[in-house]
């Protein structure tokens, strides 16, 4: 049974749609915007993955959310002048992709009291799963950072099969790397440790949790709602 957990935005939310400037045909690896860009757009997506991550001082990079169906990017550069994007997105799966202009929202927003409230409500969500994520990337370690991750996966994209379940998102180490904070070789490392232990099995390139409580229980989990403990 596929457990993907689905936007919640309202149709308010999604109206925003016949305001749309421009649809994207979005190719994997290519950038929708990068950090430093002048932004003038939000981002809505119809279809496929986008990677949000920021790049740290010492040239790593800091991986976020994952966009997918529905759900909007390049939100933070409202309401401010000369606004410039403080964040980074890249393709992680091609799809479709409409652009609205930043005015343009800014405009409907304030016009509009129902589509206030309910973009509200989507960013106020929003802050909530990146205030807990950092908490845990903070607060548990190397370890526990990963283990975090995986069990947001396992929210956001796990098929539960018999006694397994299945993260059915294609992601390297590297990229899962960035997602937890940490190097590729503390990523490697941890993975072939859990391996061992059969906490996790990988098969071409997905990763399949076999004990979902064993990470709940190394990180002290709070079994926080799903919808605020994911990667989206």
């Amino acid at each position: 049974m596929l457990t993907k957990i689905k936007p919640t935005h309202s149709i308010e939310i999604k109206e925003l749609l016949k305001f749309a400037d421009r649809k994207i045909r979005s190719e994997r690896g290519s950038y929708l915007f990068q950090e430093g860009m002048l932004a003038e757009e939000l981002y809505i997506i119809i279809s496929g993955k986008i990677q949000i991550s920021k790049i740290t001082s010492d040239g790593r990079e800091l991986s976020l959310r994952i966009c997918g169906e529905n759900d909007i990017c390049g939100e933070l550069t409202l309401f401010t002048d000369n606004p410039r994007y403080l964040l980074s997105a890249r393709v992680l799966e091609e799809g479709e992709i409409v652009a609205i202009k930043k005015d343009v929202i800014e405009s409907e927003i304030f016009q509009n009291s129902k589509l206030a409230f309910e973009f509200m409500k989507w960013m106020s969500d929003h802050f909530r799963k990146t205030q807990t994520k950092f908490r845990d990337l903070v607060l548990n370690g190397k370890r526990g950072a990963l283990f975090s991750t995986l069990i947001r996966m396992s929210n956001s994209y796990g098929i539960h099969k018999e006694n397994e379940i299945l993260i059915d998102l294609p992601l390297t180490n590297q990229e899962l790397a960035n997602f937890c904070g940490t190097s590729r070789e503390s990523t490697n490392r941890i993975l072939s440790e859990l391996k061992k232990d059969k906490k996790i099995s990988i098969k071409k390139g997905k990763i399949s949790i076999l004990d979902l409580q064993y990470l709940k229980d190394e990180i002290g989990c709070e079994n926080c709602p799903a919808v605020y403990c994911s990667i989206e």
